[in-house]
Parts: structure tokens; sequence; C-alpha cells
């Protein structure tokens, strides 16, 4: 299936204190992307929806401890089952919001996961590698000791090679090139992202980076951003602004920027990306990577591998602060 539609669904849901509340932003979400489908099938054939970051739960707790055992949950689930239900009946692929995460395997950490979720069920779940420091609890996969799973796994699906990455790890070309490199054609952003760095001048973040990413990448970018409001989703404003952007970084299409759940549907040609993929000499970066001359990148800067238990706000403030000693002797010697 080389030409289908994606849909963003931007919501504005209140934050879930339990799991009740987690089956109901999940039902809000699941009627959405029934609309997403049914309802623009006249006109366009929507094969992918996604959802924003942090849509059926958000780390409303003060503690790692209290997320861990009041909101995290096994991956899969209950909450996956209702997706993979609708999925099945619809012949569409749905790329979750986050859910908070925990795993024996990795006792008492609570990971941020999405999962893209098709007619075969989970195809891949991914776990953000970059945590917004020092705001957020959920540990990085790269911190923990001897993790050993793939950071940044690609779903190949008849809709394409689908790679996919949470919020404010579009902020390092260096994560998403790793999807681009593994294969990935259509990049997801599951997002959370906030006033000021959202919409509007002078910042435009979000439109910026998206598009940058999608170029850079030479790969489609399908991006939902919270629409909430401050009463839902309190301290920050969510300017919304999901978009589609192609492989050239032309928007195709966008959702109006501010608050509020939103659709948006933009088309994913594949057959036009490949055909450049193969075609282009001049601007396919992917091709052009000189990776023996990007020197900086042999030296470890964020330490890996250091909370072999759930970090404290402590733990992670040193850990920012041993990053930022050592960028500044990389950089002293590449002078």
């Amino acid at each position: 299936m080389e030409r289908y539609y994606a849909a963003t669904c931007q919501t504005n849901l209140p934050n879930p204190v339990d799991m009740a509340g987690i089956h109901r932003n999940v039902g809000r979400m699941l009627e959405m992307a029934r609309f997403a489908v049914l309802d623009y099938e006249p006109l366009f054939s929507v094969k992918l929806v996604v959802f924003p970051e942090f849509a059926q739960v958000a780390p409303v707790f003060g503690t790692v401890e209290e997320l861990h055992d009041r909101l995290a949950v096994p991956v899969p689930n209950e909450f996956t089952d209702r997706y993979w239900d609708l999925a099945k009946e619809l012949g569409i692929y749905i790329q979750t919001s986050s859910f908070l995460e925990r795993d024996d395997k990795y006792p008492g950490h609570v990971f941020n996961t999405t999962c893209l979720i098709g007619p075969p069920g989970i195809l891949l779940k991914y776990r953000k590698v970059h945590p917004w420091i020092p705001g957020e609890w959920q540990t990085s996969p790269h911190d923990i000791p001897g993790y050993d799973e793939p950071l940044f796994p690609v779903a190949d699906t008849e809709i394409g090679k689908i790679g996919v990455a949470i919020c404010y790890d579009w902020l390092f070309p260096e994560a998403i090139r790793q999807l681009a490199l593994a294969g990935a054609e259509v990049l997801i952003r599951v997002s959370a992202y906030m006033d000021p760095w959202g919409t509007a001048s002078p910042l435009e973040w979000w439109t910026l980076i998206n598009r940058v990413r999608a170029i850079e990448n030479l790969a489609y970018v399908v991006a939902c951003n919270q629409g909430a409001s401050l009463r839902n989703y309190a301290p920050y404003s969510w300017p919304g602004g999901s978009m589609i952007v192609d492989y050239d970084g032309r928007i195709l299409a966008q959702a109006e920027p501010g608050a509020g759940e939103r659709i948006v549907v933009g088309p994913i040609d594949l057959a036009a990306l490949r055909y450049e993929r193969q075609r282009r000499r001049g601007h396919f970066m992917l091709g052009h990577l000189r990776m023996e001359a990007y020197s900086g990148y042999q030296k470890s800067i964020y330490p890996p591998g250091c909370f072999p238990r759930p970090p404290r706000i402590s733990d992670i403030e040193q850990a920012i602060e041993l990053g930022r000693q050592r960028w500044q002797q990389i950089a002293q010697k590449q002078r």
C-alpha cells in the first residue's frame, strides 16, 4: 500500500489518577480514531492514526514510586488490547499515546512508552530515550546498566517502514537519524510540547524541528501534539499544531494552532518517497554521511548505564552536570 492518509488525533483530556481514568481516555481516543477512519472514508483512505504523548495517562504524581504503584502498567496490557481490537476491525495502524510502563525485568523503573499496533498486534514498542530532564521521572533505557533491547526499533509494515520517537527525543537529530538509518520512511512524533516552544513566533520550535527532521532524513513526519487546556493539563499551555510533513519539509496538513481536540489528515505517498530516495544524487543526506568524520560522536557525554535503581532528582542533576563537564572537555580538545 504505497499511497494512503495519516491522521493526527490531537486531544484535550483530563489527566487520570487511576486505571478507570485511563480507560476513559482510551475510550475517547478510540472514538476519535473511528471518526478519522470512517468519516473521512468517502474522501481518503486513512490507514495510520497517531495520538499525542500523555493523552491516556500523564506523570501527575511527584515521585517515581507513586507513578509505578498507581499508574504504571506492563506492555502489553488491557489498553493495548483495546487498540488492537480497533486496528483489526478497521484494518488500520495506531500509534498509541504514551504509557507509563513498568517491567519486572527492571524493578522500580518507569518508562515513557508508545506502541505501534496494527492488525497483527503490537509491531513495535518504543521507550523514550531522552526524558525531558530534569522535569520527567521516567527512566531512559540508555541509563540502565546492561540494557540489551533495541533503543530505536523500526517496524516493516504494509504501509511502509515506520519509526517513532517521543517529544524531547526530536530535539536530538542523532536520535531520529537512527530511525532513518534503520530504513524508516515514516517518522512519527508522539508529543506533549508546550508553549513558548510551540507553533507561534518567535520560537516555533515545534514547526521548525518537524520540518528539518523530515528534510535531513528524506522521510515523512507525522507529528501529533497535545492540545490540552490549562485546566486539563496544568501547569503548561499546549499549542497543538499537529501536522503531516513530506520528505522535502512541506507541511501537507496542520491543525490550527491552539488548544483543543483536532483531527487532521494528510497524504503519505511512499511511491514518491522511494523514487526520490533512489533517484537523488543531491540533497540525499542519508547517502552522504561521512561517519568517520564525526569524531565528536566517539566520546561519551551524558553517562550511560548510570541508574541501576530508579533515578531521583538529585541523581538526574548529577548526570546533567557530568554531561556538561564532558561536553566542555570535548569542546576544548576539538579547538
